[in-house]
C-alpha cells in the first residue's frame, strides 16, 4: 500500500470514529454538523423558552424563534459566540458552553429551520 492509501483509510477511519464528517478548507478541517444531531440538542437544551420548529410561538414570548435566527444573523457568524461559551444579559438564560461538534450541529440545524442553510 502506498503512503497516500494508508493516510487516507486512517483519515476514514478516525472519521468515523469521531462521529462527525470533516471536510478539509485549504489547510484547516471544518467540521460539519448534523442538522438531526442539532434537532435533538436544541430539544433538550433550548426547546423549554424558544420555538425550535419552523412554525409555532416561544414559550417564553422574550425567546426568539430559532427560525428566525438565521434571517436575523448569519448562523455561521454565530459559531465564535457559541465556542466561548454563550451568555446573554437576559436573566432567564443559563450561561452554556457547547463542545465544537455540538456547535457545527447546532449551526447545522439554524441554517435548516430558518432555510438560510446549504440547499436554501
Amino acid at each position: 500500500m502506498t503512503g497516500r492509501l494508508i493516510a487516507a483509510l486512517a483519515a476514514l477511519t478516525l472519521g468515523g470514529c469521531a462521529g462527525e464528517a470533516v471536510r478539509q478548507t485549504g489547510t484547516d478541517p471544518v467540521i460539519m454538523g448534523s442538522a438531526d444531531r442539532g434537532a435533538m440538542l436544541v430539544q433538550t437544551k433550548c426547546a423549554g423558552c424558544h420555538a425550535v420548529e419552523r412554525s409555532g410561538d416561544s414559550p417564553m414570548s422574550a425567546a426568539p424563534p430559532f427560525r428566525t435566527m438565521g434571517v436575523q444573523y448569519p448562523v455561521r457568524d454565530l459559531q465564535e459566540a457559541f465556542a466561548e461559551g454563550l451568555v446573554t444579559a437576559h436573566p432567564a438564560m443559563p450561561a452554556f458552553e457547547l463542545e465544537s461538534t455540538e456547535i457545527a450541529d447546532l449551526i447545522a440545524y439554524l441554517e435548516s429551520v430558518s432555510g438560510t442553510g446549504p440547499g436554501g
